[in-house]
């Protein structure tokens, strides 16, 4: 959070300057917006105005006395703060009205008083709550690391507020004021329930977006007849009109004798002007040329609507001017309490309760069904419909978010999360502005229902025109470690996002990875049975030919065998006749075999794609299943191959959030922020070794001391105050750490051996560059035998903290062995870590070696990624090597680099902007 220099708001009382960077949108209980900012000196008459109107029962528990106005001292005092000891954050209307505010004064080096003070008219919105996560987070910047605050007993709803918040909450109670106080880290019970709270608030903005019972579409009186805007208009307002009768519908700007519009309940209300429209209105939907956007918005306010679909173009994508608009949108719509859907937006598409809301551009949807889709730019809306639709399958809910200034595939993971109607879920992604979030979000949705997933590029490198999002230097396999991690279905593109998601609609989840394959020939069954082992299922004897002659009692009976197999979990059934005609009696013995016997299937039958009634039949309960159909068999294996492998997962233990003991976040913050003093934004400070061994040891993790040395001389007597044997070692970056290539010399036992071997070791890295400021060698004891590895983080500008190991040496140097992971991890996300790397078998007793102890590694990167987690500052840490011995573990070498934290995915909610 950066404060920035030359904002036109006053910074007050001599402070520091205007922080910016506090500055927030954020979405509140009841599923609406609002804005949120530091107070500034002018804010006095709007602060005068928000204490006139409470009550004087809020007015008591506030100041603990009557007070009907603030007198001019108080005024003064209030509104001119220094943004560091003295600050205070206050929630706006789009007019600048106030409806909350929370303070704090610091009485101590990192103590302060808090206060908060909600308006009457919007108690139970969540205000409180939110603001106390923004104070706190501004509060932690400035070095405050607990709050306190004095209430009166009757004042519940404050208490509440601290106790609700998850912090743990100390409580006394003297003169008959209740003293609270506690500490602002934050704890897996805080963190659990602001990801509680951010969940419920978007899945209820969401819900209001798709659940609209009054929409309006604004056009442009501007706009030229055959425009885009023009075209956008009418096709969105017809669509509307065929949808359901019970959505009232109004127009402004648009007119309707040019063919838009018929009589009848669902006729859309034309208006001359927004003005005149009476409201409520819950969904607005905008064809106006850019310009006009945020005044559109802007007269929307009054009539209480919860969101905008913006069809238009012209905004981030066309440049910084564009971009400039669409934030000037973004924070009109805010303020006024709505979310943005686009701009660039094909539009929403939601059947709920019978009724469907079609504010799309998608003249022919697909039926109601089960599968919510998301997608971005409105290209790809139109093909992936047509996709929808020629497989058969029904849809839920469908957003296209455009340019996703606002309303995001995150958005809408948490209110799937929630939503019955909704079996499976099917993102595609050009961009992802947030990956922490995406993977925390995404975890808890896909531990309950399937979700697939296709990225625009499998690096995140490629970011789309009019895609406002921070660049990354993350490794290309980080997002697929991201999308592991978080339980998702990755695939390559939508056609596969939609082969998957048919299978998953209609059939159980695997139970296992062992698959029958039923053909028609046994050559087509050997190829079916190669493509199901590529897939990742597992093929044994169980291959049943089933041919083109076969009787109908043949059929039945070949059928039932494969599905009477105990030690089958899926089927693969292709059935290709070379002579006549496809038979239907196959699709009816498979669907019929298949309804309730809990063994996912999949077929590919001449003629038949996607959910069928061929293939559909139903259990001894009366529920329908339909075997999905598909044109390859490569398609089909690959569908069955990735729902096994996300059974898989769900089935098993995720593990628990790692919590090493020793662990003193608290200091190492402490110890950095000195470290920081003074350094701008964006400026590194590397630590020197002793630095870098405090840092991790507020971890509990110990480095090896090693002594620079500059002379035969010198190395000689750090050997003899160490102890023989010892190790030298070279500190040219080319040799560092390398033993093969003469870069260490190891069991050096006595003087003479010391001697030679630094004329040796100085004479090799010679032709190399050495390392800047520091001594040409190192002395260091002996660690025991074991196997080198190499720990690092690195903090990045969008994904956060990014975690690797790999073996040390040419494996990860030259090979790229190197695995991956994204913190907060499990204990299992530690383990796997560990295993992903291919040359980690060393680790477990390889070609005879006894095994080394790969517990206390794991330990280490636990520890470390705790650090890198709490830690944003730390822009980037490397262990190397990390010695793996048959007891215990040894740092031999560590480097860290600070910088201030500029992470995406802070502790606090805040909507893009």
């Amino acid at each position: 959070m950066d404060d920035v220099t030359g904002d036109p708001r006053e910074p007050g009382e001599g402070g520091r300057v205007y922080p910016a960077g506090w500055e927030a949108d954020v979405v509140l209980r009841d599923g609406t917006t609002t804005h949120i900012r530091p107070i500034v000196p002018t804010d006095a008459p709007a602060l005068q105005a928000f204490h006139v109107a409470q009550s004087d029962r809020s007015t008591y528990l506030r100041f603990f006395a009557s007070l009907a106005r603030l007198s001019d001292r108080d005024l003064e005092r209030f509104t001119n703060v220094d943004h560091d000891s003295r600050v205070a954050l206050i929630a706006v209307t789009a007019d600048d009205e106030i409806i909350g505010v929370a303070r704090y004064d610091r009485i101590g080096a990192d103590e302060a008083e808090v206060a908060f003070n909600i308006a009457d008219t919007h108690h139970g919105r969540g205000l409180g709550s939110v603001l106390l996560e923004h104070l706190a987070a501004a509060a932690r910047e400035r070095g405050v690391r607990r709050f306190m605050a004095d209430v009166l007993p009757q004042n519940g709803r404050m208490i509440a507020v601290f106790r609700d918040a998850g912090y743990a909450v100390r409580q006394s109670i003297e003169d008959g004021v209740v003293s609270v106080e506690f500490d602002l880290d934050p704890t897996d019970r805080s963190l659990a329930v602001m990801a509680d709270r951010e969940h419920r608030a978007e899945a209820r903005s969401v819900q209001g977006l798709l659940t609209a019972r009054a929409v309006v579409v604004v056009a442009s009186t501007a706009s030229r007849p055959g425009s885009m805007e023009d075209l956008l208009a009418r096709r969105v307002l017809a669509n509307l009109v065929a949808g359901s009768d019970d959505v009232e519908l109004h127009v402004v700007g648009l007119d309707l004798a040019a063919g838009t519009g018929t009589a009848g309940s669902g006729a859309p209300q034309r208006w001359r002007a927004i003005a005149d429209i009476p409201g409520p209105v819950d969904l607005a939907v905008l064809a106006v040329p850019a310009a006009e956007s945020v005044d559109a918005v802007h007269a929307l306010a009054r009539l209480g609507v919860r969101g905008v679909v913006v069809l238009s173009a012209g905004f981030a994508e066309t440049g910084p001017d564009g971009l400039a608009l669409q934030r000037a949108l973004l924070r009109t719509a805010h303020a006024a309490g709505m979310r943005v859907v686009g701009p660039g937006s094909y539009g929403l598409l939601a059947t709920v309760d019978g009724r469907t809301l079609n504010a799309s551009l998608a003249v022919n949807p697909p039926p109601p069904g089960t599968l919510g889709l998301f997608c971005q730019s409105a290209p790809m809306a139109v093909s992936m419909l047509a996709s929808v639709r020629r497989r058969h399958l029904g849809l839920a809910q469908f957003v296209s978010a455009g340019n996703r200034a606002d309303v995001s595939g995150n958005d809408l993971m948490q209110f799937w999360r929630d939503d019955d109607a909704t079996q499976v879920v099917g993102l595609y992604l050009e961009s992802i502005g947030n990956p922490r979030k995406f993977s925390r979000v995404a975890r808890r949705l896909a531990s309950v229902k399937p979700v697939v997933v296709v990225t625009a590029g499998r690096s995140g490198h490629v970011v789309p025109p009019g895609h406002a999002v921070r660049t990354t230097y993350a490794p290309r396999r980080t997002l697929e470690e991201v999308m592991r991690q978080s339980g998702v279905i990755r695939v390559e593109n939508t056609h596969q996002m939609l082969e998957v998601a048919q299978l998953l609609m209609h059939q159980p989840l695997p139970r296992g990875r062992r698959a029958a394959v039923l053909a028609s020939s046994a050559s087509m069954a050997s190829l079916v049975s190669e493509a199901a082992v590529a897939a990742g299922l597992v093929v044994g004897t169980q291959v049943a030919i089933l041919a083109e002659d076969a009787s109908e009692e043949v059929i039945d009976s070949t059928v039932a065998r494969v599905y009477s197999d105990v030690d089958v979990d899926v089927v693969v059934a292709v059935h290709m006749p070379i002579v006549g005609q496809a038979d239907d009696r196959v699709g009816r013995a498979l669907a019929r075999e298949a309804a309730g016997s809990d063994r996912a299937t999949v077929a590919c039958l001449p003629g038949l794609h996607g959910a069928t009634p061929e293939l559909t039949a139903a259990d001894a309960t009366g529920r329908s299943w339909t075997i999905p159909a598909y044109t390859t068999p490569e398609d089909a294996v690959l569908a069955l191959g990735q729902a096994a492998r996300y059974a898989a997962w769900r089935s098993a233990d995720q593990g628990e959030r790692v919590h090493p003991v020793g662990v003193d976040t608290r200091a190492a913050r402490r110890a950095v922020a000195g470290w920081l003093e003074g350094t701008r934004p964006g400026v590194t400070v590397d630590l020197d070794a002793a630095q870098t061994a405090q840092l991790l040891g507020f971890v509990g993790v110990d480095v090896l001391e090693a002594v620079p040395v500059w002379s035969a001389d010198e190395a000689v007597a750090a050997a003899r105050r160490i102890g023989w044997p010892v190790a030298l070692k070279t500190t040219v970056p080319a040799l560092r750490h390398r033993a093969d290539l003469g870069g260490v010399r190891l069991d050096v036992h006595d003087e003479a051996e010391m001697r030679a071997d630094v004329v040796q070791v100085l004479a090799l890295a010679a032709p190399h560059v050495p390392a800047p400021g520091s001594a040409p060698l190192e002395v260091q004891s002996m660690a025991p035998h074991g196997a080198a590895c190499v720990v690092r983080t690195a903090e990045d500008p969008l994904i956060g903290p990014v975690l690797s190991f790999g073996l040390a040496g040419d494996a990860s140097d030259l090979l790229g062995d190197i695995s991956y992971a994204v913190p907060p991890l499990t204990d299992v996300d530690v383990a796997e870590l560990v295993r992903t790397a291919r040359a980690a078998p060393r680790l477990f007793g390889y070609r005879g070696l006894p095994p080394l102890d790969v517990a206390a590694l794991e330990d280490i990167i636990a520890r470390v990624s705790v650090l890198a987690d709490d830690l944003p500052e730390l822009r980037s840490l490397e262990i190397n090597p990390v010695v793996v011995a048959e007891r215990g573990a040894v740092l031999l070498g560590a480097h860290a680099r600070l910088a201030q934290a500029d992470r995406a995915d802070g502790s606090r909610r805040a909507l893009p902007s």
